[in-house]
């Protein structure tokens, strides 16, 4: 009879039947895997006593791998974002520039006393103050240049030949003069002031802010036109600092037109009559404006005569001719009750000394 650790039928043949045998627990016959007791179960019961082999997976399962992309795609868009946002308002970036103030301007017409003499622009201009005078843009001279606290040689001298050449566009060019155009003027203003600058051009008004004689000198060239195109010049100009990032450079000149009659010529020798403008402005510089070769026109103070005080100055010019005197009409009346922004025309008395006199001795 087999024992409790053989096989059913016994030893098989050839296997020892000692309990030494260390493969003995490992190894068995065919006898004995018929005898173990197998078990399958039906589908049925697979489906109803088992839980399922695999188990289901959600619809959206599938689609897993294009959401999760989806999802990478805004994390870096988001953070992308987010870096843009905090470079722009980095506490190191430099501030937006300051834009240019409003050009502030007074223009005052200058009445004679008496009759305005006239002459040849030679003997006129002989016997007059501006005998001494240089010609043109010789009569604009810039003072010593040199270096300030935030500012450079060379951006202080190109602070003062900016200035040079708005007073020669402004005061001297022969187009400008006569009304015919205003570009070269225009082009050296700072971009923040041309919206003011095209609107003193095409409305003027005696407001301190849009007239046009308050940003250059031009005639009603239907009336006045140029007797000598060489116009008498004299002034001073220095400069300094408004700030760690600004040159404000003052300008003091007076300029002597000979004018007279449009269409009058040379045939009249007494026909011409001296016209002086004196304008002081205060140009300022960012280092922008240094870049472009532009300026900011801060404050503009302009003395002009002979020439009546009734007529609004603020769009030409309106010189005195020779043998007219000024009326007794005083500028136009301010109302002190209207409302809006506060103005008031203004008028002064032209001295006798700064007209032409023929005992005046020539130079």
């Amino acid at each position: 009879m087999a024992g409790p650790g053989d096989p059913p039928e016994g030893t098989p043949e050839g296997v020892p039947a000692g309990g030494e045998d260390e493969y003995r627990s490992v190894v068995f016959d065919e006898s004995f895997v018929r005898a173990a007791r197998l078990q399958e179960y039906s589908a049925q019961e697979r489906i109803t006593d088992h839980a399922p082999a695999v188990r289901s997976r959600p619809v959206w399962a599938g689609r897993r791998g294009p959401t999760q992309a989806l999802a990478l795609v805004l994390v870096i868009a988001l953070a992308f974002g987010m870096a843009i946002y905090m470079g722009m308002r980095h506490p190191y970036a430099p501030p937006p520039a300051d834009r240019a103030e409003p050009l502030r301007m007074t223009v005052i017409p200058l009445a004679p006393e008496g009759t305005v003499p006239g002459g040849t622009p030679a003997d006129l201009f002989a016997h007059s103050p501006a005998a001494q005078f240089r010609v043109g843009a010789a009569g604009i001279t810039l003072p010593a240049v040199r270096r300030t606290a935030h500012f450079s040689d060379s951006q202080v001298a190109t602070a003062l030949s900016t200035a040079k050449d708005y007073l020669v566009e402004s005061s001297l060019d022969p187009d400008v003069l006569s009304g015919g155009t205003d570009r070269p003027v225009r082009v050296l203003l700072d971009p923040d002031q041309v919206a003011q600058f095209d609107r003193s051009l095409n409305s003027p008004a005696d407001d301190g802010r849009h007239a046009a004689t308050g940003w250059l000198v031009r005639f009603a060239p239907a009336k006045i036109a140029l007797a000598d195109p060489e116009v008498r010049v004299r002034g001073t100009m220095r400069f300094s600092e408004a700030g760690p990032d600004m040159i404000e450079v003052v300008t003091d000149h007076t300029f002597v037109y000979a004018v007279w009659e449009a269409g009058a010529g040379p045939g009249r020798a007494d026909g011409a009559s001296l016209f002086t403008v004196r304008r002081e402005l205060h140009l300022r510089f960012d280092r922008d404006d240094l870049r472009t070769h532009r300026a900011e026109l801060h404050l503009s103070y302009v003395q002009a005569g002979p020439q009546a005080c009734a007529p609004d100055p603020s769009s030409h010019f309106q010189p005195l001719l020779p043998g007219r005197k000024a009326t007794s009409e005083g500028p136009a009346g301010t109302d002190p009750y209207a409302t809006g922004r506060a103005t008031a025309a203004l008028c002064g008395s032209l001295a006798d000394d700064a007209m032409p006199t023929p005992d005046r001795p020539r130079p």
